[in-house]
């Protein structure tokens, strides 16, 4: 394996990936430790900020309706991208233009009956936001009611020399308090209460004589905490008495503190916005803060890529080799269609190449040799057959060895002659002892001449010669003519009646060949059949009846006479509209060794 090009190109780029991770991962921790820092106490308390005005929403309101502008002006303030999803994912409200997805991990749930007391420190033990105060919100009437007894209070004090000012809850009860702290009020009839919380004596020169006592309850407080205490009841299993602080906060004994923040929870439910996923991040959704697992995340990256480029360009390089070997073995096995798929370009390309070539052409040699086997036994056996059988019938006394019938055998006989001959002559030409006896011919008078002994079998169609100019070839004379001979017959067997067949020679004006070409207007060739008329024993009339054609070597002879002297032949023909046999031969015969 050390040897492989595979493990060699491999091991090269891991070892350089690797040191060059870690030399930049030590750099950045070096040069960012602090950043990180800062950014995280930043990004600690943008999201504090954030979450703390939708807190203030959520309490106000029971559904989120309207607040896409509140989260568009926290996105104008913080500069970043603001969101809020139901906890199920669906979107709510988004400052990004286009609804870009959302980020993998939300930053808050943004709950006023559940306030996360990570971004809100000191939150009261029941975690509900003290702006959520439900049906305790004081009407117009009754806040300024309140406020001018607070008022009057205050202004007492003041009067006598006390600090006193007013402050309002969250539901809208106005209340007093001196300067560092609230004042806590004493209690009054209707419920249990603390004394307000004045300047001690040694600061004072005499007590006040002002009644500082914070009003009762409301009629609509009234009518919340009768609701309330019901509900603690419930849960608590006991009457429990549930009274106001001077904020307007619902209160309750120490040993009736969770049923009172249950309570709570489920007599605000109907009037706070239910839960909702905050999403801060930058307008671009992307993290500011440099993440240790991103350095890790994005070294992996890293690792991989060099791995996989290196896996890449490795096995590019060494995939045509071993295909190649893999496809030699194949052909030893006796799989004629071995092929490699080689996309590569240069020397390995070339060598894919040469070998998909040599491949196809033992594999094509291979299928005509075993064609030919099939094809030759094919023809044999009709005309044996016919011999056998008629001899058989004579020797039995089934029929009499008249001279029709004697003529019919030496038909067959001859027929197997033709075959055998054929068959001959090509092996010769295979094996390159096709002799040749070249002489000047006027292509004309050739013409002429094979037309003249042609006519008796084309009555019934009308056969031209057409030359043009005076053409003359350094050919075989007899070669050359059963080349056109076999063309001209087998133009006239797929020429109908009232059809018409042309030789035609000329010479090409481009290179110093002559042309001659034998057409038809017979039913032509099908365009997928055209590859195969040279082949041997191809017909495309798969019976092979001898009503239809001959045996299919006319054609192959046709070109092998034309490659012993230099030239080629060729077809162009299209259906329904004739055939066009062209021999292109040179001038000058070259003669074969």
């Amino acid at each position: 394996m050390r040897h492989s090009l595979l493990v060699r190109l491999i091991a090269s780029s891991v070892l350089i990936a690797v040191c060059s991770i870690v030399a930049t991962a030590w750099l950045a921790a070096r040069s960012t430790s602090g950043e990180i820092r800062h950014q995280q106490g930043q990004t600690l308390a943008r999201d504090a900020r954030v979450n703390d005005a939708l807190l203030g929403y959520a309490a106000s309101h029971p559904r989120w309706d309207g607040v896409e502008e509140t989260v568009r002006g926290l996105a104008r303030q913080s500069g970043q991208r603001v969101a809020l999803a139901t906890e199920g994912g669906a979107l709510i409200a988004d400052s990004a233009t286009g609804r870009p997805p959302l980020p993998a991990r939300a930053s808050a749930v943004v709950d006023p009956l559940a306030v996360d007391v990570s971004l809100v420190p000191g939150t009261a033990t029941d975690r509900i936001d003290a702006r959520a105060v439900g049906p305790f919100l004081l009407p117009g009437p009754e806040r300024a009611r309140l406020r001018e007894e607070v008022d009057a209070q205050a202004a007492c004090l003041r009067h006598e020399g006390w600090r006193a000012t007013v402050a309002v809850g969250p539901g809208g009860r106005p209340y007093l308090r001196r300067e560092g702290g609230p004042a806590t009020p004493a209690p009054d009839t209707e419920r249990p209460g603390l004394p307000v919380s004045v300047p001690s004596a040694a600061s004072q020169p005499r007590s006040p004589s002002c009644s500082p006592n914070t009003p009762g309850p409301t009629t609509t407080e009234k009518r919340a905490l009768n609701q309330l205490a019901a509900l603690v009841r419930k849960c608590h299993g006991s009457r429990v008495e549930v009274w106001l602080d001077e904020t307007g906060k619902p209160a309750a004994a120490a040993s009736a503190a969770e049923c009172l923040a249950t309570a709570r929870r489920a007599q605000l439910k109907p009037y706070v916005a239910p839960a909702a996923l905050l999403y801060i991040g930058s307008p671009e959704d992307r993290t500011p803060a440099i993440d240790p697992y991103d350095i890790a995340g994005v070294t992996a990256v890293i690792l991989v890529l060099a791995v996989g480029v290196s896996v890449l360009v490795a096995t590019r390089l060494a995939r045509p080799v071993r295909a190649v070997t893999a496809a030699a073995r194949r052909m030893r096995a006796g799989d004629g269609s071995a092929r490699v798929m080689v996309r590569a370009k240069g020397e390995v390309g070339e060598l894919g190449a040469a070998f998909n070539e040599m491949s196809e052409h033992l594999d094509r040699m291979e299928q005509q040799r075993k064609a030919m086997v099939s094809d030759v036994s094919h023809e044999l056996r009709t005309p044996l057959s016919n011999i056998r059988g008629w001899l058989e019938a004579t020797q039995d006394g089934v029929a009499e060895l008249d001279p029709a019938l004697t003529a019919s055998l030496v038909e067959e006989a001859m027929v197997l002659q033709h075959i055998i001959d054929d068959l001959q002559q090509l092996a010769l030409a295979d094996a390159g002892k096709l002799r040749l006896h070249p002489e000047p011919v006027d292509v004309a008078d050739l013409l002429e001449q094979i037309a003249t002994v042609y006519r008796a079998a084309a009555a019934g169609l009308v056969l031209t010669v057409e030359v043009t100019g005076r053409p003359y070839l350094d050919a075989d004379p007899v070669r050359l003519r059963q080349a056109v001979g076999n063309l001209l017959t087998n133009a006239l067997r797929h020429t109908p009646a009232g059809g018409r067949v042309s030789l035609r020679a000329y010479g090409d004006g481009d290179e110093d060949d002559v042309l001659i070409e034998v057409a038809d207007t017979g039913p032509g060739i099908a365009p997928e059949h055209l590859p195969y008329v040279f082949d041997r024993f191809w017909r495309a009339e798969k019976s092979r009846s001898r009503q239809t054609g001959g045996s299919g070597l006319g054609l192959a002879i046709v070109r092998q006479l034309a490659e012993a002297h230099g030239g080629s032949a060729a077809v162009r023909s299209e259906p329904a509209r004739g055939a066009t046999f062209v021999l292109r031969l040179p001038r000058r015969t070259k003669i074969r060794d």
